[in-house]
This record gives structure tokens, sequence and C-alpha cells, in this order.
């Protein structure tokens, strides 16, 4: 990774915090963090200020990047504030605030990315999809990008309009799969099985099936195949999770569902 310039981040909560740690494992030496909640204190170290909002910024701090990572019903109120760093470039991982609206809250039209990474860049596992602004240079796109894998793997579309899915399918992803485990637990349970032993295996299975995938490249559909015997147990449990109006059926309407909120929260 190349050099990380000065950096201000605005919103230190879960994802910020993540992004943060990164980059300071990839060698951030300078930053401000803007938020008012009295736990974004911890997150200050040797070069690192934190302040309460953006008066307390030093005046003569110029930073290469503003990190957008406050909640888009914030938006309003946090970003304006941001405009008098229009020479910067924006990375904006706000949940469907377009571009155009960004651009339109900070009075300004400055370099822009819009991204959407996912809880698992706590681990720097995470998966984020970027699309680059009108004006991003080539090198501001590099300095997105590295800021960006500093957590995890980065896939970069031209389509602006394809973030509300990707926010619905890999954002909102782990979600469902720790909403996975919880069942898997409780489906235990009511079978009897102990609760330290039920929530050990539900959540091994979990990990264990992940890294199979990550283990090779083999299509989901065939590992499920693999473990799947004719007229077995678990093509007994598919039969009923593949109906009419189950799984298919309904992941689809989740994913239809927070796709339109994604779109909804663009304004």
């Amino acid at each position: 990774m190349s050099l990380i310039p000065p950096l201000l981040l605005v919103g230190g909560g879960r994802m910020g915090s993540a992004l943060l740690a990164g980059w300071r494992e990839q060698g951030l030496a300078s930053a401000v963090v803007v938020d008012p909640a009295p736990r974004a204190a911890e997150l200050g170290c040797a070069g690192i200020d934190v302040v309460a909002d953006f008066g307390e910024i030093p005046a003569a701090f110029e930073p290469g990047a503003v990190i957008l990572a406050v909640k888009p019903q914030s938006a309003a109120a946090a970003l304006p504030p941001c405009g008098r760093f229009a020479g910067a470039l924006f990375v904006s991982i706000m949940a469907g605030k377009t571009i155009a609206a960004i651009s339109a809250l900070l009075g300004r039209q400055p370099a822009i990315v819009r991204a959407m990474p996912n809880t698992p860049a706590a681990i720097r596992q995470g998966f984020t999809v970027a699309v680059a602004g009108f004006g991003v240079s080539t090198s501001q796109r590099q300095l997105a990008d590295d800021l960006l894998t500093a957590v995890g793997e980065v896939a970069w579309v031209e389509d602006e309009a394809l973030l509300d899915p990707v926010t619905a399918i890999s954002g909102g992803g782990p979600a469902y799969l720790f909403l996975l485990t919880e069942l898997m637990e409780q489906a235990a349970l009511d079978e009897g099985i102990p609760p330290d032993l039920a929530r050990a295996m539900a959540r091994r299975t979990v990990i264990g099936a992940a890294g199979l995938l990550a283990a090779g490249d083999e299509d989901a559909a065939a590992l499920r195949a693999a473990v799947t015997s004719p007229n077995g147990t678990t093509a007994a449990a598919l039969a009923v999770l593949r109906g009419e109006h189950a799984w298919p059926e309904l992941f689809q309407k989740a994913v239809a569902a927070a796709t339109k909120r994604s779109r909804a929260l663009s304004a």
C-alpha cells in the first residue's frame, strides 16, 4: 500500500472505527475523527485526534481524503461543514446517498467515491463495492482503492445504481448469515440439544462452511450438492427450505425490500 495521507473521518461508529484500525495497520500517521459520541474518544492515539464537532478541527489541517461514515439520516447535518475541504477526495460509505446528493450537501463539486463495505472489515475480511464519481482522478481512485483494501477485497463498478442491490446483498449479507446461525442454534435447542453444544455447533458449522467456500473456487451450488445425499436427511431439510413460499422466494423479497430502502435513503 502507498503512503496514506492525512485523513478526516466523519463518524467513528462500527464501520468507521474498523476502517481506521485498518489504516493504522497500514501506516496512517495523521487523522482527525469527528464524532460527538463519548465512546469515540477511545479512537484517539498518537497522530489521531478525536473531536466532537468541526469547529475543533485545527485550522491548518488539510486532509488528503475525507471519509463520510455517518448514518445517511445524519448526512444533512454532518456533510455541509465538510465543504471547506473541497480539494480532498471524498469517500462515502453511507447507504443510499447518491454522489449527486452528497455533492449537493457539500455545496461544491468535489471528487467523490461512493463505496459499500461490510462488517467483516473489522477483521480485515470485508468486501467493498465502489464507484467513482465524475472528476475523480486516476491517483484519487488509487487512493480510494488503497484505503478500502486495507480492510478486505474491493470491486469497482461503473454504474452507481448497482450500489443499491450491493447494499442489500453484500452490505446486509452478514446479518442474514448471523440470523441463519441464530435459527440453527434455536432449532438445535428445540430438538433437545444442550445450550452450550447448540451454540458451538451452529457457530462452528457456519464458520467451517464459510471456510470451505474460501478454500477454493468451487461454486456454492456444487458444495451444497456434495453434502446432499439423495433421499437423505439433508435432502429432506432442503425440500422444506426450497419449497413454495420458502427460502428462495423469501430471500428474493428480502433483498428487494433492502434495495428499495437503499434507494429511499438517496434523497
